[in-house]
């Protein structure tokens, strides 16, 4: 068995990668305690969730290092992370994650701006005359 478990989560423009190592529930992202980074308590139970279905919050050490986008994202990727590292460590936790749609990366992306349009799809104002 791996000591340290290594794995990545994405959502939007956000990248988490998450360190996780048998320990007593400690959980730093960004060099900072997860309760500094995640201020906002839906945001940090969001990013935490996959550990709490799993009932595992004070079984691992986890570093995490999560840059890009906004915080939401960054929480959709923290989560995204942990499962998948929970999964590496117990395939047997996947029927458990895998109801509250845990393990699914979340596809929707930003859609680009078009030319000749203010936005994606927000138009200038028309003038009829």
């Amino acid at each position: 068995m791996k000591e340290v478990i290594d794995t990545v989560g994405r959502r939007k423009t956000s990248v988490a990668r998450v360190f996780m190592s048998p320990g007593k529930g400690k959980i730093v992202v960004n060099k900072l305690p997860v309760e500094e980074y995640f201020k906002d308590e839906f945001k940090r139970s969001q990013a935490l969730k996959p550990l709490v279905v799993a009932e595992k919050q004070n079984d691992f050490d986890i570093t995490i290092n999560v840059k890009g986008g906004g915080i939401t994202g960054q929480s959709g990727a923290v989560s995204l992370a942990i499962a998948r590292a929970l999964v590496e460590f117990d395939e047997s936790i996947r029927a458990t994650l895998r109801p509250d749609r845990l393990l699914t990366r979340d596809p929707r992306m930003v859609e680009r701006k078009k030319y000749g349009k203010k936005k994606a799809r927000k138009s200038f104002q028309f003038s009829k005359r």
